[in-house]
């Protein structure tokens, strides 16, 4: 959520928002906005996670990307432990400035099980349910 010691600028208008050129995430209750990480090099989409403010403007200042983890409620660098470091390449943020898509170079495995993505199941309808397909 914005706070006057937020780095960036106050939400606005609907029409600032979607039109101006400020860069006013909208976060959420928790303070978090969601963030699709895509690989820049073939488009692939390769992670989704959260960031706070602290995350943003770190991502923005270093270019080396950083998230908040819901789970362990903490920020968190990609890569500090597992070496599987993402680099920004460009952020660009939707329409109305609650989600940002982040464009980066990925070293080593983007999931935390060890695959390219982790997207890496495909869920198909059979027999009246829903099952789960792994794709390697």
């Amino acid at each position: 959520m914005w706070t006057p010691s937020t780095p960036f600028a106050p939400p606005g208008t609907r029409l600032d928002l979607e039109e101006g050129s400020s860069l006013s995430p909208r976060f959420n209750a928790d303070g978090l906005i969601t963030a699709i990480t895509v690989d820049h090099a073939g488009g692939g989409i390769l992670m989704l996670a959260h960031m706070n403010a602290e995350a943003l403007a770190r991502t923005l200042e270093t270019g080396e990307v950083w998230y908040f983890s819901r789970s362990r409620n903490e920020l968190w660098r990609k890569g500090a432990t597992s070496g599987h470091t993402q680099r920004l390449v460009e952020m660009r943020v939707d329409c109305d400035q609650d989600a940002v898509l982040l464009r980066v170079e990925q070293v080593g495995p983007a999931c935390h099980t060890g695959r390219t993505s982790c997207f890496y199941r495909r869920v198909e309808a059979r027999n009246g349910g829903f099952v789960l397909v792994t794709e390697d």
